[in-house]
């Protein structure tokens, strides 16, 4: 099929125009490696990176001159960790979840979660982590793959469709990404409910 220039165009002042519109930065992301670049496996994994969108939650917003951007000094390296959240805002009809200003912690239903690091700090990041551990996290949707649930927002669904050779390769690339040393906080369940809470508290 042929493309059409005009077309092109068009959709390219329509989605500037709605990034406008919802205050979004115009700032350009870091390149991305085609798949065919024919890189090898640590640049198959950066693109595999770039279009999953693991940096857009797991790589914390700050405010700059045109909006929110992400914060490139800390890349990928999850929630900040002295950025624990308190009890969320009521939400009004019609809203089921809401999410923290760097975009990197969220509250719903399933409780409070916060992005993980994915750096490969040893402590902190992923560093710690062996392939077989990340393969399978992605696969099942358990942390470490043998962990707790893995909750939302993180896609583990889509990501379970992934073949093992691009999370592989996911892997290596972010065994690439440099340490930063920031131990995101522990996933907070959600707060009982007032029935919960009667049938636990202790009988007089």
């Amino acid at each position: 099929m042929k493309s059409v220039p005009g077309r092109a165009v068009l959709t390219t002042l329509a989605s500037i125009t709605l990034a406008s519109a919802l205050g979004a930065p115009l700032v350009a992301a870091p390149p991305v490696l085609a798949a065919s670049s024919g890189g090898g496996e640590v640049a198959r994994g950066r693109y595999l990176v770039g279009i999953m969108g693991c940096s857009d939650c797991h790589t914390p917003m700050k405010m700059g001159p045109n909006g929110p951007e992400p914060d490139r000094s800390r890349f990928l390296s999850g929630h900040p960790q002295g950025m624990k959240l308190g009890a969320p805002p009521k939400g009004g009809a019609g809203w089921a979840w809401s999410g923290a200003a760097t975009n990197t912690a969220f509250h719903g239903p399933w409780g409070t979660t916060y992005a993980i690091n994915l750096t490969s700090d040893r402590e902190t990041g992923l560093g710690g982590w062996t392939e077989e551990n990340f393969v399978k996290a992605l696969k099942s949707g358990k942390h470490l793959g043998v962990g707790r649930p893995i909750l939302p927002p993180m896609p583990w669904p889509s990501t379970a469709q992934a073949t093992e050779d691009d999370l592989r390769a996911v892997f290596a690339y972010l065994r690439t990404v440099p340490p930063i040393r920031n131990l995101a906080p522990e996933y907070q369940p959600p707060a009982p409910s007032p029935a919960q809470a009667a049938s636990q508290s202790p009988s007089r």
